[in-house]
């Protein structure tokens, strides 16, 4: 064979520019996830959260509580969305993840204030995930010093200065330390279940299509509910054998705290796995080879993972980022295990992020079952 063909090399290129061509999908593929990342990473991610949702519980209603509430939302940090009138109105949402603060200004606020007693205020933190709250709680450092500069003026005047006239109090709840590892470690176990369950079940089926053993099973009187019933199972069984791996080295490695119920996690764990092997399942129907299923599972996996919390915090992406990372199980999900282990959320917390993940499994499940009939026809 003489050297190098320019001619050769031409033909080769050309052929596989056509081949390229005609598998539409990867191609597909490989120019939309490039996209999908740009689009998140410069527009969706954000690192420094403003406008984090706040209830206030205000028992001294002066001129004093209304400049402070005022200076708070002026830091950009702070939108008080609810106003409470009790102490367990406020820890129900700070348990549902309803709102990242309250701020709770006492009786006699205002009294103490004018005295030189130097009241307190207390500011509670859902502290979960330490990087939503971090920077919002250093912009209440220096608050204390200057909320009421225009309300202590003549002979309220000698009370402002050192020390300040009053303090902030903050008190981060269920993660007091700010451990990053309580905020990750359950948050794993939702990362590692969509990938496994969406590509595995995506490659069993597809790889029975190249192997031709799906012709022997469209022959049988097999019905798609129960094909789909079939492959989904044993992958559920595998999932627990992860979660019982993850749990066991969050309690031994990092000494995550599980105050909630193993075995509610455990029931909601069946549901959101089953809506992943129902991705998986649809993907297995469209793929023609199991290439396309990994591709199809990252095309998947990629927004799911940047917008569902896990790495960014999600009140720091912008309203439709937000609306999007709903639809994807893994956001609701994360919300139930990190409320379940690390706040002791019930069932009366957590049905707030089930019932979406149901309806998630109602639309995968059927659209499975349809293109699965497809296939048989």
């Amino acid at each position: 064979m003489s050297a190098f063909s320019w001619r050769r090399f031409v033909a080769m290129l050309t052929k596989e520019f056509v081949q390229m061509r005609r598998d539409r999908l990867t191609f597909a593929m490989m120019v939309g996830i490039p996209i999908i990342q740009l689009v998140l990473f410069g527009y969706a991610i954000n690192t420094d959260p403003k406008a984090l949702p706040a209830a206030v519980l205000v028992a001294d209603h002066s001129v004093f509580s209304r400049s402070f509430l005022s200076a708070l939302e002026n830091t950009g940090y702070f939108e008080i969305v609810q106003r409470v009138t009790s102490e367990e109105k406020a820890d129900r949402l700070l348990e549902r993840g309803k709102v990242q603060f309250v701020i709770s200004i006492p009786h006699n606020f205002s009294r103490q204030l004018v005295r030189g007693e130097r009241p307190e205020v207390l500011v509670e933190a859902d502290a979960t995930d330490p990087a939503a709250t971090g920077n919002a709680i250093s912009a209440l450092a220096r608050l204390s010093e200057t909320a009421l500069l225009h309300d202590l003026t003549g002979s309220l005047g000698e009370i402002k200065g050192t020390p300040p006239a009053f303090e902030v109090n903050v008190h981060r709840r269920y993660n007091p330390e700010g451990i990053t590892q309580y905020n990750i470690v359950p948050g794993l176990m939702g990362v590692i279940l969509t990938m496994t369950m969406v590509m595995m079940t995506a490659l069993a089926v597809t790889r029975e299509q190249e192997r031709g053993t799906m012709e022997m099973l469209l022959a049988t009187p097999v019905k798609p509910i129960e094909v789909m019933c079939g492959k989904i199972l044993p992958y559920i069984i595998v999932g627990y054998v992860q979660v019982a791996i993850i749990l066991i080295a969050a309690k031994v490695l990092f000494a995550v705290p599980m105050l909630g119920s193993l075995v509610l996690l455990s029931l909601a764990l069946v549901l959101f796995m089953a809506a992943n092997l129902g991705v998986g399942f649809t993907f297995s129907t469209i793929a023609r080879n199991q290439l396309q299923a990994v591709q199809m599972t990252f095309f998947f996996f990629l927004p799911s993972l940047l917008l569902s919390g896990f790495m960014f915090p999600f009140r720091g992406m912008p309203v439709w980022a937000q609306a999007l990372g709903e639809i994807f199980p893994l956001t609701h999900f994360l919300r139930i295990a990190r409320g379940i282990l690390l706040k002791g959320n019930g069932v009366a917390e957590i049905v707030g992020s089930l019932w979406p993940i149901a309806v998630f499994l109602l639309v995968a499940a059927t659209v499975a079952l349809l293109r699965y009939r497809r296939t048989l026809d």
